[in-house]
């Protein structure tokens, strides 16, 4: 192995805990797309069942507002297999972009990437729990909201480490050359 080999690989190790959680973001969300090609009219059922299942108060017999609520709901779960394809993909990039710069201190790297790897799983996850839950709350409002603690600061870790990436390689690519 080289030394500039090593160096990166050094680098890569830093930014390890945010890749695999970017990976696994990936995974959920192509997880989710095969489930949808393969059980779709089952997790549709599930959603309907669910709202089936609420107590008559929440809907008062309205069943347009049923079936509104169990489409939006199953837009919700494609929400869910579209972040996670994408915000993963891009947290994947991200992280290898950290770990090709030659400045941000190892520490950095691996809080920047790991900011990234659980923003993007966060939020993921917060799209498909608030699918599968509002049927049985009444609504895709009351779900966001119930997990809105959830959604927060997972979307947070995502602008933060986004922003501290634009930061870094600006710094790096712009800056001194000189090594820090």
């Amino acid at each position: 192995m080289t030394t500039a080999d090593a160096a990166f690989h050094s680098r890569l190790r830093d930014v390890r805990w945010g890749l695999m959680l970017s990976l696994l973001t990936i995974l959920l969300g192509f997880g989710l797309g095969g489930l949808f090609g393969g059980i779709e009219d089952t997790l549709k059922g599930r959603l309907q069942a669910s709202a089936d299942a609420a107590p008559e108060s929440v809907y008062a017999g309205d069943a347009a507002k049923k079936k509104s609520v169990v489409d939006k709901s199953w837009g919700y779960l494609k929400r869910a297999h579209l972040h996670g394809g994408a915000i993963g993909s891009v947290a994947v990039g991200a992280s290898l972009l950290l770990a090709a710069l030659k400045r941000p201190r190892s520490r950095t790297r691996g809080l920047v990437a790991l900011a990234l790897g659980l923003g993007g799983l966060g939020y993921a996850e917060f799209w498909l729990l608030a699918g599968f839950a509002a049927p049985g709350l009444g609504g895709t409002d009351v779900a966001k909201e119930a997990f809105k603690w959830l959604a927060v600061p997972s979307a947070g870790f995502l602008l933060l480490g986004l922003a501290a990436v634009i930061g870094l390689t600006a710094r790096d690519l712009f800056g001194d050359p000189r090594p820090a």
